[in-house]
């Protein structure tokens, strides 16, 4: 197992069964939305699945799963829910944007030859989040010209929502950063006790 992987893939029966619960809710909600015709939220819900089952697909077993409160926090903003986009949600979508792209650094590392240190690791997760944001932008104003549904009326609410996402992806980046960190160093204390043992 990889750093990242032995960090946040876990082989327990209670997470695995909280987390597979929960993926059914979001896969649920999924279909809910698409018959619905709120497909930038059912796009949303279909990528945390994806990102969800992929190390329990890797591996084999059901029981190896990323860690429940991080698909949790990925999952907030179908619970907030983009109906009237404000500064306060779009926070709260920053951040599970932002968990969500570190669960994909997860994955990519388990299904590809990719590798990112922690430091680039928690990079990509803001860039991610402000990339995200943009197409959500983009995919609700398009949901709101075919379908009437709600979006910011101003361009400045618009700004604000961008801020939001901007701010949140940092805080999120800045919080995993303290995790690695806090991670390395337990692992190094560990490495130093095997060899003295």
């Amino acid at each position: 197992m990889t750093q990242l992987e032995d960090w946040f893939v876990r082989d327990t029966g209670l997470n695995a069964t909280l987390s597979w619960l929960l993926l059914g809710i979001v896969a649920s909600l999924a279909t809910i939305t698409i018959l619905s015709d709120q497909l930038v939220v059912a796009g949303f819900a279909i990528a945390i699945v994806a990102v969800g089952i992929a190390p329990a697909v890797a591996s084999r077993s059901w029981r190896e799963m990323l860690p429940f409160p991080f698909l949790l926090v990925a999952a907030l903003p179908l619970a907030v829910s983009v109906f009237r986009p404000d500064v306060a949600t779009e926070f709260v979508s920053a951040l599970s944007i932002a968990t969500l792209a570190l669960l994909l650094v997860v994955d990519l590392h388990l299904l590809t030859a990719v590798r990112m240190t922690p430091g680039f690791a928690v990079f990509f997760v803001v860039i991610t989040t402000m990339a995200v944001a943009g197409f959500w932008a983009v995919g609700a104003g398009f949901a709101h010209d075919m379908w009437g549904t709600p979006f910011v009326r101003t361009n400045d609410q618009l700004m604000y929502v961008f801020i939001a996402a901007t701010v949140g992806g940092l805080i999120a980046g800045g919080v995993f950063r303290w995790y690695f960190r806090r991670r390395e160093r337990a692992d190094a204390r560990f490495a130093e006790e095997v060899e003295y043992a």
